[in-house]
C-alpha cells in the first residue's frame, strides 16, 4: 500500500479521531496548556507539533527493530485536544481531570501531549482515584519537587503529589536530572544524566526495573531530558542531558511493567529547529505505545 507520508497528520500516527468516547485501548490527547512554565513559553504549541511529526512514522511498519505493527496489539485513537479556556489555570486543571476520569472510567489508557509539565499533577489526580497511589518514572533534567514554587506551577508538581498521596515514593525513579534536587527528604530516586550516560542502557533499565518493581506506574517524559542538541524545542533546556538513542533504548527496556498512564510533555516547536524535538517526542511516545 502506498502512504501519502506528506499529507497533514492531524491525528497522532493517523490514528482514527473521536471526540465522544473513542473504540479503542489507548487514547491520544493533546493538552494545550503552558500558563505554569518558568522558562521560555509555547509548549502550548506541543501537542500540534508532535502530531505534525508523527507523519515520519507512519511509513516504517513494522517499526524496527520490532516484529510486529502496532495494529496487530494495539487499537489507538486520537481525541483531540482538552477544551479549557485560556488564562484561568484552575478551570484548564478541572477540565483536565474531567476530561481523564471519562476516560479512565471507561477502561481507557491515555497517553497525553503537553503543554508544559504540571498538566501531569492533574492527570496523576485521575490515575490515583482510578488505581490507587502510583509508582512514578519521571524523565527530565528537573526533579520537579521544588516546594518553593505556587500552586500552578511546572516545577512543583511533584511535590504537590507527594502531598496528596498520589505516589509510591519508595518505588518512584527519576532520569536524566541535572540540576539541584539534593536537600533532605528528597523522595524519589534519582539517577541523573551523568550516571544514565555513563552506565550500559541495560543497567539503567535493571534499575529502573528494580526499584518500581511489580507497582502500578504513571510514566512522564518532560523532553528536556534529552540534551538540547536532540531537543532545542523546549522551555528550559539544561546542557548534558541523555541523546534521543539513549532514551529510546531505556524506553523499549520498559516492556512489562505495568504501565497506567503516559505523558509526553514540553515540547515548545518556536524553538525547534528542522522539527528535531517534536520527531524525538513522537518517537518516544510511539516506543511508549
Amino acid at each position: 500500500m502506498t502512504l501519502a507520508i506528506y499529507r497533514n497528520p492531524f491525528t497522532f500516527l493517523e490514528a482514527p479521531w473521536y471526540r465522544d468516547l473513542p473504540d479503542a485501548d489507548v487514547v491520544i490527547s493533546g493538552i494545550p496548556f503552558d500558563l505554569a512554565t518558568s522558562g521560555r513559553a509555547g509548549a502550548r504549541s506541543g501537542p500540534g507539533a508532535i502530531r505534525q511529526a508523527s507523519g515520519n512514522l507512519v511509513w516504517d511498519s513494522p517499526r524496527w527493530p520490532w516484529d510486529f505493527e502496532l495494529g496487530e496489539r494495539l487499537k489507538i485513537a486520537d481525541a483531540g485536544d482538552i477544551d479549557f479556556p485560556y488564562g484561568e489555570p484552575q478551570l484548564a486543571t478541572d477540565a483536565i481531570q474531567a476530561f481523564a476520569r471519562n476516560l479512565l472510567d471507561a477502561g481507557k489508557t491515555m497517553l497525553s501531549f503537553g503543554g508544559d509539565h504540571y498538566v501531569t499533577l492533574p492527570l496523576l489526580r485521575e490515575h490515583a482515584r482510578k488505581h490507587g497511589p502510583l509508582a512514578l518514572l519521571h524523565f527530565d533534567a528537573h526533579t520537579d519537587t521544588y516546594h518553593d514554587g505556587t500552586t500552578f506551577d511546572h516545577g512543583c508538581m511533584f511535590h504537590h503529589a507527594m502531598n496528596e498521596g498520589l505516589l509510591l515514593p519508595g518505588h518512584s525513579v527519576q532520569v536524566g536530572i541535572r540540576t539541584t534536587y539534593t536537600y533532605a527528604g528528597h523522595p524519589f530516586t534519582v539517577l541523573d544524566a551523568s550516571w544514565v550516560n555513563e552506565m550500559p542502557a541495560r543497567k539503567v533499565i535493571e534499575r529502573i526495573r528494580e526499584i518500581i518493581a511489580d507497582q502500578p506506574v504513571y510514566l512522564t517524559f518532560d523532553i528536556d531530558c534529552l540534551d538540547p542538541a536532540f531537543a532545542p524545542g523546549t522551555g528550559t533546556p539544561v546542557a548534558g542531558g541523555l541523546t534521543s538513542d539513549r532514551a529510546t533504548q531505556i524506553i523499549r527496556g520498559l516492556k512489562g511493567l505495568d504501565i497506567r498512564g503516559m505523558d509526553v510533555v514540553e515540547v515548545a516547536p518556536a524553538y525547534d529547529h528542522a522539527e528535531i524535538t517534536s520527531l524525538a517526542a513522537a518517537t518516544l511516545a510511539l516506543e511508549m505505545l
